[in-house]
């Protein structure tokens, strides 16, 4: 029989769980996931071994808690954006915020970027975690821009289409960096995308 995890009541006990998911996800983040140990991860939290075996089944468990912890933040910054007063002729603006904040993003979280991406491919409750994610992201994004006035046919799907272009531009700037290639240009390129996209 599976021995249960603890689920932390008190203060301090809630203080060492996240302490441990967020030594976990900086580990695995830093070292990668197959480079990190529950020891390791203990120690950098300031816990015995046995302490994180009471919160967690292994450090894959760890990793999922650090997903929905850090996850928006680090992956889908994307929910950071606003529309005040939609305006077509001036959306570019609200874009081009939105991109080059993303790529910040992208830019200052590259090693747990490059780690977890790495991971949708060999985990699938990782995977999973992504899945549902981006719909909720996408269902999130698409209720703001029916909010501002933005025509209803076929939004859900434009807006995850628009995710997807965004996010390539990022990989793009932030790991690829083709130096044959104009990032301002395709930067410039994107917004009348994704602006015809949403006409």
């Amino acid at each position: 029989m599976e021995e249960q995890v603890r689920n932390p009541k008190q203060k301090r006990a809630i203080e060492k769980k996240e302490n441990i998911i967020d030594a976990g996800f900086d580990l695995i983040c830093k070292n990668g996931y197959h480079n990190t140990n529950t020891a390791e991860i203990a120690k950098k939290a300031n816990v015995s071994t046995g302490i994180v075996y009471q919160y967690f089944r292994d450090k894959n468990d760890i990793l999922l808690a650090a997903l929905e912890k850090h996850g928006d933040n680090v992956f889908f910054p994307i929910l950071e954006f606003a529309i005040d007063e939609y305006d077509i002729k001036n959306f570019d603006k609200d874009l081009k915020k939105l991109i080059e904040n993303q790529i910040k993003n992208h830019k200052l979280s590259k090693k747990a970027h490059e780690e977890i991406t790495a991971m949708i491919h060999v985990d699938q409750k990782v995977a999973n975690y992504f899945y549902e994610k981006e719909i909720e992201v996408t269902e999130k994004i698409t209720n703001l821009l029916l909010n501002n006035g933005f025509q209803k046919e076929n939004l859900k799907e434009k807006v995850h289409i628009v995710m997807g272009i965004i996010d390539n531009l990022c990989h793009e700037v932030t790991y690829h960096k083709h130096k044959s290639l104009n990032y301002n240009a395709m930067t410039e390129i994107t917004i009348k995308l994704i602006k015809d996209i949403f006409k």
